[in-house]
C-alpha cells in the first residue's frame, strides 16, 4: 500500500484491532499449544520501531530490537518486488537496522525472529509504508504503484484526519481502467476514499489514477493479474479454489465455530505473512483469569481478509478430524499445516504459494447473520452497485 503516500502500519498483524470476535485461532489450542505447553513461551520479545506511525520518512529510523533474547533473523522486503532490504545486526545480537534509507512511497513487511536464554523462539511482524512527496495532499494510496494485484484490490486513499470537503477532494481524483470498466469513487468514511468497477476487475487490465494540485499532475498505475475467486463454504467445510474461471482446487477448512461464526460475504486478500503472531486478548478473547484465549507465536501462512483481525491461515494444531469436518475457530478460516514447514505440499503452503494481495475469498453459509462490512478491509464488493454509486453522487 503506497505510492503518493503510504498506508504505514499496519504494525503487529493480528494484534492491533478491535475485538469483534473475528480473529482466531483453534479454541482447542487453548489447551493443547498453549496452557499445556506455558513453559515453552519465550522470554524473548521484539520490538518494531516505528509501531503505528503514519508517513514513515525514508530518513526516519527504523530499528527491530529484543529484550531477553538475540535476534536469529530478519528480513525486510519491499512488497511490490520482491527485494530484500539489507541490513546490520549488532555485535551483541540484540538490534537491527537497514544499511541504508528506505525508498519513497513504498510498502515493506518486517518478519523479525528471536530466541531466549533457552533456545525458545519468538517471532513479529510489521507492515511499514514510506511518504511520497505528494503525502501532505494525497494521504495514503494503496495498491502500489508498479505493483500487480488481484481482481479484488479496490483503489484506496486512507486520510490520516476527516476530510471536511469531500467533493472538492475527489474531483481531483480520476481512476480508469484500460478495459473500459466505468469505475466510481465513494467514501467509505469521512478519512477513507475507494474506487472501483461495479464487478471486479478485468484479468491483465491496467488501472491508472490521476491526481492533480495546483496544476502538477501525479500518475499511479497497477497491473491486475489473472482471476482468482476462492469461496469458503461454511456448511460443507470445503473452499473452492477458482482461477480464470476453472475450478483448480478444492481444500478442507476449518471456518468459525458456532460461538464465533465467520463472516459471510466477499473479502480481499490485503496482507501476506508467512508466519505472525496471534494473541487472543487484543482481539479482546480472554479468559475468567485474564488470559488471551489463545497465544500463537508463529501461525503458518496467514493472509488477512479483514481489518477487524479475519485470517486465512494455516493451522497446524488440528488434527485430520477437524478439516473438511468441523468448523472450530474463533472466526477465521484454517487450512491443514504443519509447523516450520514450507514446501507448498499441504493446502494451506498450497493457498498461500498460490494467492496475491487481491485475491477473493467469498464466506457462504456461515451461521453469523451479519456480512462483513465494506470498510472493514478491502470488502468494498458488499456494498450494492446502485448504493456505491447513488452514494458518491453527492460527495
Amino acid at each position: 500500500m503506497a505510492s503518493a503516500g503510504a498506508l504505514v502500519l499496519t504494525a503487529l498483524a493480528g494484534t492491533s484491532y478491535a475485538a469483534t470476535g473475528d480473529n482466531g485461532a483453534h479454541p482447542e489450542t487453548q489447551a493443547h499449544a498453549h496452557h499445556g505447553d506455558a513453559q515453552d513461551v519465550s522470554d524473548a520479545r521484539i520490538k518494531i520501531t516505528p509501531g503505528g506511525a503514519h508517513g514513515v520518512g525514508i530518513s526516519d529510523p527504523v530499528n527491530i530490537a529484543v529484550s531477553n533474547g538475540k535476534l536469529t533473523k530478519v528480513t525486510m522486503t519491499d512488497v511490490a518486488t520482491g527485494t530484500e532490504v539489507p541490513g546490520t545486526l549488532s555485535a551483541d545480537g540484540t538490534s537491527w537496522t537497514p544499511s541504508g534509507p528506505l525508498k519513497q512511497a513504498t510498502r515493506y513487511q518486517v518478519a523479525a525472529e528471536a530466541e531466549d536464554a533457552k533456545g525458545r523462539s519468538a517471532i513479529e511482524n510489521a507492515a511499514i509504508s514510506t511518504v511520497s512527496p505528494a503525502n501532505d495532499f494525497l494521504g495514503h494510496l494503496s495498491p502500489e504503484d508498479g505493483s500487480t494485484v488481484g481482481v479484488g484490490m479496490p483503489v484506496t486513499f486512507t486520510f490520516d484526519k476527516a476530510i471536511g470537503d469531500k467533493a472538492a477532494l475527489k474531483s481531483k481524483i480520476q481512476v480508469s481502467s484500460s478495459s473500459g470498466e466505468q469505475v466510481v469513487g465513494h467514501w467509505l468514511s469521512n478519512s477513507r476514499l475507494d474506487f472501483r468497477p461495479e464487478h471486479y476487475w478485468k484479468p491483465g487490465s491496467t488501472v491508472t489514477v490521476k491526481m492533480s494540485r495546483d496544476g502538477v499532475q501525479e500518475t499511479v498505475t497497477f497491473k491486475v493479474g489473472r482471476s482468482q475467486i476462492s469461496t469458503v463454504d461454511a456448511k460443507t467445510k470445503q473452499m473452492s479454489v477458482v482461477r480464470d474461471g476453472k475450478t483448480i482446487k478444492t481444500i478442507p477448512i476449518s471456518a468459525g465455530s458456532a460461538e464465533h461464526p465467520t463472516y459471510n460475504g466477499q473479502m480481499v486478500i490485503s496482507e501476506k505473512y508467512r508466519q505472525i503472531h496471534m494473541n487472543g486478548a487484543t482481539v479482546g478473547l480472554t479468559e475468567k483469569n485474564g488470559k488471551p484465549s489463545y497465544d500463537i507465536e508463529a501461525v503458518p501462512h496467514a493472509m488477512r481478509l479483514t481489518d477487524s483481525g479475519t485470517f486465512i491461515h494455516g493451522n497446524y494444531w488440528g488434527g485430520d478430524s477437524v478439516f473438511g469436518k468441523v468448523n472450530t475457530s474463533h472466526g477465521c478460516v484454517g487450512l491443514k499445516d504443519v509447523r516450520n514447514a514450507d514446501d507448498g505440499k499441504l493446502p494451506a503452503a498450497w493457498f498461500f504459494d498460490n494467492s496475491m494481495t487481491g485475491d477473493v475469498v467469498i464466506v457462504k453459509n456461515s451461521p453469523d447473520k451479519a456480512t462483513v462490512a465494506p470498510g472493514n478491509g478491502l470488502s468494498d464488493w458488499n456494498m450494492p452497485w446502485s448504493q456505491w454509486v447513488s452514494g458518491s453522487a453527492s460527495n
